[in-house]
């Protein structure tokens, strides 16, 4: 599928500011130009985003509810209480369980977590989970990740005679359930400056709320940042704000000192030793957190993130791992099995969206395989299967369309549904699959246009290749992380050529090591094209091309140079 490149040309207003910006940081005007466009225009504003300060985290009494969570928290721990630690299964969820157990274990040994079954119990509140807090003598329920609309199932519970905290980052309905305290800075009556929390973020704040009613040292919390780090990125949620604090703060533990749990994963996927970044959690973390959820039991994932030796650690790694691998040979087979269902649609060039059923699916990879589609096809996908007697699915968007109003619209058909503006979850009855195939397929056509169906690369500034210094890099390092709304710039650079020595690399030489000349260098730049093969004999004729890129690190052998990461190349030179 061709991408189309956006190019914005900065205006003479930008121009002047990063200029100006430029001239006070001793700075490219480039990365200046990359801080105007984040309205970062001054030079205390981009020190204070090169280095953000958890000083400046938010009071987190400003959430709603927050003083009646930490007063009944208080209470339970006050009479010695039982509390369940209640999460979702995946990586938002086991580690929000993961970072309020640990903090809580130091003030009572009358803690336990639950995570719920993916395929016995769903996403959620159970009634099964609801049924061993009371047969075990709960009498708190702290849940993360989730509740938000678990309205019956809260009754349910207060029936038992059990209290819920409830700390949840999705989409609230306009009625929220009847508890203690429902923290989510997305309620319509929240003043909390920030809403984009992750929910283990929601669960640090509460955690940080409890550590200054008691005046307990925020230090304690500190260590736990990395759970919050890896949550935020796996999450997808913006990294602007208090989650770039928490992120930034959270990576510095990742790198080190992380958790047991943690470093066990670093070490089965390959990372140690390097800094690890974003992308690194996003790609190997993450996936390896969540297969436990998708392949067994999310609370496999906890058990591992709260490791107090180092050989258990090991062990539970390396079982995480192998379900990992697991997952994907399971993913590769049914991303296939969904692609052949599309192949066989007659009319796929006039459809908006994507919906596909196997009831034999694996419901633990349906997200992924979703993800899959909307990337191969660009347009909103949903997977569905079967589960427990209901159809059960996965849905993941395009730019510019809000699947979870999109999902909303089809309510009447649901039985339950929840997740954000790109990524949603959904049940329902199986006599209700047609109906809501055609009106779901109907929103999508009524919405999408035909530039939402093309792929778009967003680039952020032409480069000279002289510009792409370790002066530069060094630069540009200091704005990540990078992620949701501050994305790792894209830079392009028009009519470069092959240098000579550019191959073709790869088991199957799928991919293009390159090195390049623009109009004005005499030094080539290194660059990796992954999957790219075709525009081989087009760069070996050496014909000039152009490429749009992020620019990074490579370390090999113990030496760091610049690479060019291409995301994409046009032989119709621009």
């Amino acid at each position: 599928m061709t991408n189309k490149w956006n190019f914005q040309n900065p205006t003479q207003e930008e121009i002047h500011k990063s200029d100006k910006l430029a001239a006070g940081l001793g700075m490219s005007p480039v990365i200046c130009l990359l801080l105007v466009r984040r309205g970062i225009t001054s030079v205390e504003e981009a020190k204070k985003f090169f280095k953000p300060s958890l000083a400046d985290l938010h009071d987190p009494f400003l959430m709603p509810d927050m003083d009646k969570a930490v007063k009944r928290l208080n209470q339970a721990l006050g009479n010695k209480e039982k509390i369940l630690i209640y999460g979702d299964y995946d990586v938002d969820g086991t580690t929000a369980v993961s970072l309020v157990y640990k903090y809580l274990r130091t003030y009572s040994s009358s803690l336990d977590y639950y995570i719920p079954d993916r395929y016995d119990e769903g996403y959620g509140i159970s009634t099964k989970g609801i049924d061993y807090a009371a047969a075990n003598g709960f009498s708190l329920v702290i849940a993360l990740d989730c509740g938000i609309k678990a309205i019956e199932k809260i009754e349910y519970a207060k029936s038992k005679g059990i209290d819920f905290i409830i700390c949840d980052h999705h989409m609230p309905d306009d009625t929220l359930p009847d508890v203690v305290a429902v923290l989510d800075a997305k309620r319509t009556d929240s003043v909390y400056p920030y809403e984009h929390l992750s929910g283990c973020g929601v669960g640090f704040k509460f955690m940080q709320a409890f550590a200054q009613s008691n005046n307990f040292p925020f230090a304690d919390l500190e260590k736990l940042l990395d759970l919050t780090a890896v949550s935020i990125a796996s999450d997808i949620v913006p990294i602007t704000g208090e989650n770039r604090i928490l992120a930034y703060y959270g990576l510095k533990q990742l790198n080190s000192n992380p958790s047991l749990g943690l470093k066990g994963i670093i070490d089965v996927c390959g990372l140690g030793g390097k800094e690890i970044s974003i992308s690194d959690i996003v790609f190997k973390i993450g996936p390896r957190i969540n297969a436990s959820g998708r392949m067994m039991n999310g609370k496999e994932a906890v058990d591992l993130l709260l490791c107090k030796n180092s050989a258990d650690a090991k062990e539970k790694s390396e079982n995480i791992n192998q379900y990992n691998e697991d997952r994907r040979e399971l993913d590769k087979k049914i991303t296939d099995e969904a692609n052949a269902i599309i192949d066989a649609f007659t009319d796929m060039a006039d459809r908006k969206a994507i919906v596909v059923f196997n009831s034999d699916w694996h419901k633990g990879v349906i997200g992924i395989v979703a993800s899959r589609l909307t990337e191969k096809y660009y347009r909103p996908a949903v997977v569905l299967t079967q589960s427990n007697g209901l159809i059960t699915g996965s849905a993941r968007s395009v730019t510019g369309f809000d699947i979870y109003k999109a999902i909303e619209g089809c309510r009447d058909l649901l039985e339950n549904f929840g997740g954000h503006t790109y990524a949603a979850g959904l049940s329902l009855k199986t006599e209700n699959l047609e109906a809501f195939t055609k009106r779901f397929e109907e929103l999508a056509a009524g919405s999408i246009i035909p530039e939402q169906m093309i792929p778009q690369i967003d680039i952020d500034a032409r480069l000279d290749f002289r510009e792409i210094t370790p002066k530069f890099m060094a630069d540009l390092k200091k704005m990540s992380p990078f992620g949701p709304d501050n994305q790792k710039p894209v830079f392009c650079t028009d009519k470069v050529k092959d240098y000579g020595t550019s191959k073709l690399v790869g088991k199957e030489l799928e991919h293009l090591k390159l090195e390049l000349l623009d109009a004005d260098s005499h030094t080539p730049v290194h660059a990796i094209a992954f999957g790219m093969h075709e525009h081989n004999s087009h760069i070996k004729n050496m014909r000039p091309f152009s490429i749009c890129y992020t620019v990074e690190e490579n370390t090999y052998n113990g030496n760091t140079s610049i690479q060019l990461m291409v995301k994409d190349i046009k032989t119709d030179c621009m």
